[in-house]
């Protein structure tokens, strides 16, 4: 054996070749082997993300989403990470003001998160800014400030705030005379009764009277008593016109709510100022009333039974949610957190999916900028019937002003029947051209 050892007659094998040429190279440049320059830092390196949403807060919390986002990464890790890279979710609580959401941007950049994905914050110019100077994507938000609908490194997943009312809307003016909007007394209540009305009058029914409350407030008593005289079931008509017109009036009447986490104080304490006279049919949009909501507050018995609730994906019980309920299932460890028919977890299961999907067409080199311009080019992600195939080229946007970055239109119709969210028709409505023909919302 001892002469058939390397010599001088032998060619060198491929194998030598690349070692001899790496040895060379790595001593040149960075002084031994390790990453080159201009690598994103190495194939096993795990890719950073955020996701934030206030918590603990006197109004609007939104703890599941950052909960649901910290399950799919122990899921996606379980299966190998992305590429074979580990998924790293970084949370925060942005408290619900301008600047915990600022800072929760601002820890993002210093992170060098690739991407903010699945959050919630009414206050898009805190937020945006920052990610916008650093060009880091904010995929999937929850939808309840403008800048969402219109930064160029904003990607929603559904038509937010918008498209809930214009849909809420939209399905009142097919049984409702009157209707009284409750919606918070902010700024991003402001454009509230704008973006109503306009499904309202595309259902050929009146304006809703805008009843403006405060986003804390421990008792709306007084704002139930004006919503339900602005409605038709005024507490003196009877003694006017009579107890059988009165409440053939109050039937035809509708007050819609829409106060995040707060809906479920205001219709406490409609219950309660409401007289046997005064029935309307009450409304919500999904995220201000929920399936967790109805059962808590008494199921088919509870005051919710009847409601006429908007929303933007199917049906919590749908078959097409069976995968998230099972990364649940298997990766949330009981997080009571977690409730799979909320739509803010519904939301970040759809951002994450985008997510993914994208960084698996990039392959190992993964930065900020790269994921935005993948999110540019896309034809369309493919969301199993969830959503329409999203996508966020130029000629995917919508001319709905105010909300130019709104790709995804549907809402769906659904009612409490026996204390169950259902569908209230077969599939979806695009509020899209209702939305295009509204006043500017903002």
């Amino acid at each position: 054996m001892t002469g058939r050892r390397r010599t001088s007659s032998l060619r060198p094998t491929p194998t030598a070749l690349i070692t001899a040429l790496c040895t060379a190279v790595c001593a040149s440049l960075i002084g031994g082997c390790g990453v080159l320059p201009g690598d994103s830092g190495g194939s096993r390196e795990p890719l950073t993300v955020m996701t934030f949403a206030p918590d603990g807060t006197q109004a609007t919390n939104m703890a599941g989403m950052p909960a649901m986002a910290s399950a799919y990464a122990r899921w996606i890790n379980s299966r190998g990470g992305i590429n074979g890279r580990d998924l790293k979710v970084i949370t925060c609580n942005e408290h619900n003001t301008p600047v915990g959401a600022g800072d929760c941007a601002r820890q993002a950049v210093t992170a060098n998160a690739v991407a903010v994905v699945g959050s919630y914050s009414q206050h898009g110019r805190a937020f945006m800014a920052p990610l916008e100077t650093a060009g880091i994507p904010f995929i999937g938000g929850y939808g309840v400030s403008d800048e969402e609908f219109q930064s160029t490194l904003s990607y929603p997943v559904n038509g937010g705030q918008p498209v809930l009312l214009a849909g809420n809307g939209r399905q009142l003016a097919q049984d409702c005379e009157r209707v009284s909007l409750v919606r918070p007394d902010t700024v991003a209540g402001d454009t509230m009764p704008i973006l109503l009305n306009s499904g309202l009058v595309a259902g050929k029914r009146a304006e809703a009277a805008d009843v403006r409350a405060a986003e804390d407030a421990g008792d709306y008593s007084a704002k139930a008593r004006e919503a339900l005289k602005e409605a038709g079931a005024d507490p003196s008509l009877p003694g006017v016109i009579g107890a059988a017109a009165a409440t053939e009036r109050a039937s035809k009447g509708c007050v819609t709510a829409v106060l995040g986490e707060r809906t479920e104080t205001f219709f406490d304490s409609f219950r309660r100022v409401q007289k046997d006279l005064q029935k309307v049919r009450i409304s919500s949009v999904l995220g201000s009333v929920s399936q967790g909501l109805v059962n808590r507050t008494g199921g088919k018995e509870g005051p919710f039974e009847g409601a006429y609730v908007t929303g933007w994906y199917p049906v919590a019980s749908d078959p097409l949610w069976e995968p998230m309920r099972k990364v649940i299932s298997e990766h949330a460890f009981g997080d009571d957190r977690i409730d799979p028919a909320d739509t803010g977890i519904q939301t970040t299961w759809i951002a994450y999916t985008v997510f993914t999907d994208i960084v698996r067409s990039l392959g190992e080199n993964v930065s900020a900028p790269r994921v935005a311009q993948a999110l540019d080019r896309t034809p369309g992600i493919d969301m199993g019937g969830l959503t329409p195939k999203l996508s966020w080229r130029y000629e995917d946007m919508r001319a709905v002003r105010g909300f130019p970055r709104i790709v995804n239109g549907r809402v769906t119709f659904q009612v409490v029947r026996e204390g169950r969210l259902v569908a209230l028709e077969k599939g979806s409505r695009d509020m899209t051209a209702t939305l295009e023909g509204a006043p500017r919302a903002s």
